[in-house]
């Protein structure tokens, strides 16, 4: 297996860049405007070019040709709480990223958002989309996938797009389920028990299911929680007291059947990522960068989805193309 190139727009910590590298895509840049992410990719991987600025400031012309441009665009503008979006919305950058794609030229093209894009109420949204690559000459298809159906502990749906130019959208199969999900539990104990707290076992039996979505919120807020109170009530039926992030595992004199705080690191594992993934900044700063990453499982799933098709690799018995309706 080759390397094939990559640019990939609001990267934030890595979550998709680490899986678009897991699945054989070499980083030409990585762009993102919140300086804690910049730090973090960098350390991570200091061989990338990690840019840190605005993409309506990111001039195309000097990547063009790469085989991918990807994108985890921001959630808000089609978050459940969202307002409709309005013709000069700050918040939707998706006019940026199809702008790239002019510009750029890739042979496909990757964009990750929240399942609240597939909505009934964006239909004309993702149509204007949909034809904006068409006439760039990509063939363009939308799917809603669940991260637990790719090892990843938590329910997190999420919209992808992938854009494909003609020669190669024939051999595009979205990727189909690899793995069930371990549980909270499981994924967690090593962690819940290294600072030898004597109820880590007790409490992974009563962690015996995957995870709400986790979120990562935004600068506007305060510090980090897992989530509104739906959630922190999901959590606390978990034996997680959502209403914070610890600093660190409980202590041996944590009571026994109490009700513990995730760690940052827990989190992260939670999202897919390794254990030797630094994150910089602050607990919120680092926090917000987990809860906002896009799953590293499930980008290396579509990644090689996305590589099997530009190198007409042969698809896997069994599998369908399940292109979401627009």
């Amino acid at each position: 297996m080759t390397d094939l190139t990559v640019v990939e727009l609001c990267a934030g910590a890595g979550g998709q860049s680490l899986g678009l590298e897991r699945a054989g895509f070499s980083h030409v840049a990585a762009i993102d405007n919140d300086v804690d992410a910049c730090i973090t990719l960098s350390r991570n991987r200091p061989e990338w070019d990690v840019i840190e600025g605005d993409i309506a400031e990111v001039k195309g012309a000097g990547f063009r040709g790469v085989d991918l441009l990807a994108a985890g665009v921001p959630c808000p503008p089609f978050s459940i709480a969202g307002k409709q979006l309005g013709a000069d919305d700050e918040r939707d950058l998706f006019p940026e990223a199809i702008r790239l794609v002019r510009e750029i030229r890739p042979r496909a093209v990757m964009i990750e958002n929240v399942r609240g894009l597939l909505a009934d109420r964006f239909k004309e949204y993702r149509a204007s989309v949909r034809q904006q690559l068409k006439r760039l000459g990509y063939e363009v298809h939308w799917e809603l996938l669940h991260a637990s159906n790719y090892g990843v502990p938590q329910l997190r749906p999420r919209s992808i797009l992938v854009a494909m130019q003609p020669e190669f959208d024939h051999e595009f199969f979205w990727p189909k389920r690899v793995v069930d999900p371990p549980t909270v539990g499981e994924m967690l104990v090593d962690l819940m028990a290294a600072r030898g707290w004597g109820g880590a076992s007790r409490w992974a039996a009563r962690a015996s299911s995957i995870a709400p979505t986790i979120v990562g919120g935004s600068k506007k807020h305060g510090g980090p929680d897992l989530g509104p109170t739906r959630a922190r009530e999901r959590w606390r039926q978990l034996g997680v007291d959502g209403l914070g992030i610890a600093d660190a595992a409980p202590a041996p004199d944590f009571p026994i059947d109490g009700i513990p705080r995730l760690t940052s690191r827990m989190v992260a594992r939670i999202q897919g990522f390794p254990d030797d993934w630094l994150f910089s900044g602050t607990k919120t700063a680092a926090y917000r960068q987990i809860g906002n990453a896009f799953p590293p499982p499930v980008a290396e799933a579509v990644g090689s989805a996305i590589r099997r098709a530009l190198e007409g690799e042969p698809v896997a018995a069994g599998q369908l193309r399940l292109a979401a309706s627009a």
